[in-house]
């Protein structure tokens, strides 16, 4: 049930923008309950690779479920996960560390510190080549112009593979370290439903609403595009804050992360229920991917983070993927 709909009719004007800030709000109690999260010991590799990414691709998931559930068409879902996943790799990942650095090693701290360091960069390093080989499993499947049942059905299972081996990592190291999660998590986790639920309801309403819309760049020709476009912002404020926050561990995994709910899962979703044909743009994508995550990686692997030059090429690289998507 959307209750948005009850209180925020279609046709009125000021509609979209009340149900703008009500995405934006949710968004922020979801990234304000993560960092609470995280300043009560939830290490930030582990925030990251695990929490994060359902929290910033929540919106994605809702709206892969939504076209599903609808019937839409699947290259919209396709052209959203593509657009998230570029976005991430090159503006949200070049502009901070444009801005700030993100040094995931520094060059100097304590033996302790270090270790720590080390160990987030070989987690960042695993979730890398996972979303090199992700990425590779959907060129390949998608070699033909189009993803079948099957195909929805195998980016599912390796996603979920995934993610089985993220939690045992974890529970490991808990016990490793004779650590466990406080009870408040459990309020945590209530905050971050509702927030979902808040951001279910606002991507309903907008979906429903550019669906009426008649011509123009802003109707439902572009709605793969506008709804990319809208669900980076979630992404943008965890970015920003926590490289202002000198937290370059979390915004790393965060990116990185949250390409793995579009690509497999998002994608792999839709195509379980509906066969999806690839749009025009899916091959200029999955190279930028490609080239965005081997380039991450070997930053990470000789510099130790994100130099401030990379940064900017990431960013004037996002410029040129929007010039060639939209104009």
């Amino acid at each position: 049930m959307n209750i948005l709909t009850e209180f925020i009719p279609l046709g009125h004007n000021w509609g979209p923008l009340a149900v703008l800030v009500v995405f934006l709000d949710a968004s922020a109690l979801m990234i304000w309950r993560l960092d609470r999260m995280s300043r009560r010991g939830v290490e930030g590799t582990v925030l990251g690779t695990l929490v994060m990414p359902y929290c910033s691709g929540m919106g994605n998931l809702i709206f892969a479920i939504l076209i599903a559930s609808q019937g839409g068409p699947g290259m919209e879902v396709v052209i959203n996960s593509l657009v998230n996943n570029v976005t991430n790799l090159t503006l949200l990942l070049g502009l901070p560390a444009l801005i700030w650095g993100l040094r995931v090693i520094g060059r100097r701290g304590k033996k302790r510190e270090r270790q720590i360091q080390e160990i987030n960069r070989l987690s960042l390093l695993l979730t890398i080549v996972a979303g090199i080989f992700f990425t590779g499993v959907l060129w390949a499947l998608g070699s033909d112009g189009s993803l079948t049942r099957g195909d929805g059905m195998v980016l599912i299972g390796i996603f979920f593979f995934w993610q089985c081996f993220e939690v045992f990592d974890v529970l490991k190291s808990n016990v490793r370290k004779n650590q466990r999660f406080d009870y408040i998590i459990l309020l945590d986790l209530f905050l971050l439903l509702l927030g979902a639920y808040g951001l279910y309801c606002s991507i309903e309403w907008l979906v429903a609403w550019i669906e009426q819309l008649d011509g123009g760049w802003l109707s439902v020709d572009n709605l793969g595009w506008l709804s990319g476009l809208l669900m980076v912002l979630p992404n943008a404020g965890m970015a920003f804050y926590y490289a202002w926050r000198s937290r370059p561990d979390i915004v790393a995994s965060s990116q990185l992360g949250d390409g793995h709910i579009c690509i497999p899962l998002c994608i792999g979703i839709f195509a379980v229920f509906h066969n999806t044909q690839l749009p025009d743009i899916f091959q200029a994508s999955i190279l930028i991917i490609m080239g965005s995550l081997v380039l991450h990686g070997l930053s990470l692997l000789f510099f130790g983070g994100i130099p401030r030059i990379l940064g900017g090429l990431l960013s004037i690289a996002y410029g040129v993927f929007l010039f060639v998507g939209l104009v």
